[in-house]
């Protein structure tokens, strides 16, 4: 994803649904397929995996507002 800059509420809100976008295309399919043809154990990669991808999006924004506190 390139990167952008966030200035301001709504610029906040237009990250935040690409992101969800983004994150439900790729993971929460997976985790649909995992759900239909998986095991237990492949529901439960798919869901970590799902619980990661929005981990990883909400640490990327939150050490971006902290390196804008620095500048």
């Amino acid at each position: 994803m390139d990167t952008i800059r966030i200035e301001n509420r709504g610029d906040f809100g237009l990250w935040a649904i690409e992101v969800s976008k983004l994150i439900v295309s790729e993971q929460g399919f997976a985790l649909a397929k995992a759900a239909r043809d998986g095991s237990e154990d492949d529901v439960r990669a798919a869901g970590n995996a799902l619980g990661q991808a929005i981990t990883d999006a909400l640490m990327e924004v939150y050490d971006g507002l902290l390196g804008e506190a620095g500048e």
